[in-house]
């Protein structure tokens, strides 16, 4: 079952961006990467800076997450993990099709340039890479993040509507 998250669900969604990150650790740059990946305090700002958690759940446990939040004029997917013990089993791209299903928004998401396997997954749900120039200005635009990150990264847009 696919359900917005709540209060309640705040510490699973810790452990389960915190779990499934361990896949950067070793990857991404050594100066990006610290533990844990995200701090309870990091969480809650995004929350209060308007990400709405989706979270799909199996036997009364949620096992995925993945944050919507509207910027401007965009939809930005946020900080989408599958607990370790339940990937490959589709958790993710269930997420992925919900959030994308709530807006009619043009639909960016950001990873870490060396995260293949991510790229690889918004790929198969129609994603496209942009630029080099191009992810530089709505990094800078969309995200507040340092530039250390923005050389780091990559963008993907989205199906649906056209770009932002």
């Amino acid at each position: 079952m696919i359900r917005r998250c709540g209060a309640a669900d705040f510490v699973a969604m810790l452990e389960i961006i915190n779990e499934g990150a361990q896949v950067y650790k070793g990857v991404i740059p050594e100066d990006r990467w610290h533990e844990p990946y995200m701090p309870a305090g990091e969480l809650e700002a995004e929350i209060a800076a308007g990400v709405e958690f989706w979270g799909e759940e199996q036997a009364e446990r949620l096992i995925g997450v993945a944050g919507l939040q509207m910027v401007q004029d965009v939809a930005l997917i946020r900080h989408a993990y599958v607990h370790p013990r339940a990937q490959r089993g589709g958790t993710g791209t269930r997420l992925m099709k919900q959030v994308l299903a709530l807006t009619r928004r043009p639909t960016l998401v950001g990873t870490w340039a060396a995260s293949h396997w991510a790229i690889d997954f918004y790929r198969r749900l129609d994603f496209v890479l942009v630029s080099g120039e191009e992810k530089t200005r709505l990094l800078k635009k969309y995200w507040s993040i340092p530039d250390r990150q923005i050389e780091t990264s990559v963008v993907l847009q989205g199906p649906g509507p056209g770009a932002p």
